[in-house]
C-alpha cells in the first residue's frame, strides 16, 4: 500500500519535528548509561546513529520536496 503525496509529507513532519528529537534523545541517554567514551568513540557513534534514523523512512521523504505528482494542472487555468 502507497502513501500518497500529501500523506507522505504530512509524516515526514511528523517524523522530523516528534520522531527525530526523540531519537536523539535515546541516543544521548543511551551513551550517558555508557559513561563518557574517547571523543572519537562519541563523534563514531553519533555519525553511525545520524544514518541509521533516515533508512527506514526513505521511502517518505522520497520525491517530498518537488512539486505534487497528483496534481490537476488544468485547475491552475
Amino acid at each position: 500500500m502507497a502513501l500518497s503525496y500529501k500523506a507522505r509529507r504530512r509524516w515526514s513532519l511528523i517524523i522530523l519535528l516528534i520522531g527525530l528529537p526523540l531519537y536523539i534523545m535515546v541516543a544521548i541517554s543511551i551513551l550517558a548509561l555508557m559513561g563518557r567514551p574517547p571523543i572519537w568513540v562519541e563523534l563514531l557513534v553519533y555519525i553511525v546513529l545520524g544514518i541509521l534514523w533516515a533508512l527506514p523512512f526513505k521511502a517518505v521523504f522520497k520525491g517530498i520536496g518537488r512539486e505534487d505528482p497528483d496534481k490537476d494542472e488544468t485547475k491552475d487555468i
